[in-house]
This record gives C-alpha cells, sequence and structure tokens, in this order.
C-alpha cells in the first residue's frame, strides 16, 4: 500500500507541475500554441501522420548518436553527443508544445464556461491523469497525444498566415 500511496504522490505533484509549465508556456507562446492547437483541432489525422515519422525518425537518430558516443573516444564521443543532445532538447521542446495545445484544446472542450487559464490548467490535470493510467494511457494515449501534438507543431511552421 505504501508504494501506491507514494505513486499517487509523485504523480499528484508532477501534474502540479505540469500545469505550472504549460501555463508559462500558454503565456509566453500564446501565438504558437494557439496556431497547434488549431492544427489539432482541425487536422488531427494528418497532425498524427506527420508526428510519427518525425518523432520516431529524430527519436531513433538521437538514440543511435548516443549509442555511438558510449562506445567512442573522447574527441568523438563529443563530437556525436553535443548533436543527440540537440536533437533530444528538439523534440522535447516540440513535445512540450504539443502538449501545452492538447491539454488547452482539451480543457476548452471540457470545461467551455471557464476562462483560458482554468481551461488549460484543468485540461493539464485530465490529460496528466489519464496519461497515468496503466498500459491504455501509457501505451496508447500519450503516444497519440505526443503524435498528434509534434505533428500539429511541426504543420505550424509551414502552414502561412492568410494575408488581409
Amino acid at each position: 500500500m505504501p508504494e501506491i500511496l507514494r505513486l499517487f504522490i509523485v504523480i499528484v505533484l508532477l501534474t502540479i507541475g505540469f500545469v505550472a509549465y504549460f501555463l508559462v508556456i500558454g503565456a509566453l507562446f500564446a501565438e504558437r500554441i494557439a496556431k497547434t492547437r488549431g492544427l489539432i483541432y482541425s487536422a488531427p489525422g494528418r497532425s498524427f501522420g506527420v508526428g510519427l515519422v518525425n518523432l520516431v525518425f529524430f527519436t531513433v537518430i538521437a538514440i543511435v548518436l548516443f549509442s555511438l558516443a558510449e562506445n567512442a573516444r573522447d574527441f568523438i564521443k563529443g563530437v556525436l553527443t553535443i548533436p543527440a543532445l540537440l536533437i533530444a532538447a528538439f523534440l522535447l521542446i516540440m513535445l512540450s508544445f504539443g502538449l501545452a495545445a492538447t491539454a488547452s484544446l482539451l480543457g476548452e472542450r471540457i470545461f467551455p464556461d471557464l476562462p483560458a487559464w482554468k481551461q488549460s490548467a484543468w485540461g493539464t490535470v485530465c490529460l496528466s491523469f489519464a496519461c497515468a493510467v496503466p498500459f491504455a494511457g501509457w501505451f496508447l494515449l500519450l503516444p497519440y497525444i505526443g503524435f498528434i501534438g509534434v505533428g500539429a507543431f511541426i504543420l505550424g511552421f509551414f502552414q502561412r498566415e492568410p494575408r488581409p
């Protein structure tokens, strides 16, 4: 029983951290989050496909570079580790924006009467607890949300703004 209680406390504390993180990202990068959220809403299938291909491709490249750097000599280790870290950091940035936009959209759909920041906060709470469900949340929901978020973030860079 103490293990379950400890796990629950960790999930709650991580959820509080995610709420704060996504609120800050939403405040600092409001346009990018809005564009990503719009693409998640309007083109979820396309976003999923683009996210799946890019996330898997760049994750494999980063893992290969890390594994090659592990057995290399000092100079080669640095040459291989730096690009791997840059790729991993960029993947985390894309995933952060995608998850923030998804949490915002989820909060908007579930709690339409609340202010935007409360929608985002409650959407993050719902998404965090849903992804914490064993097996279905870990292996189905979280990858699905991650792929859609990353794909929408990438598509947002190539979508042109309508001219007035």
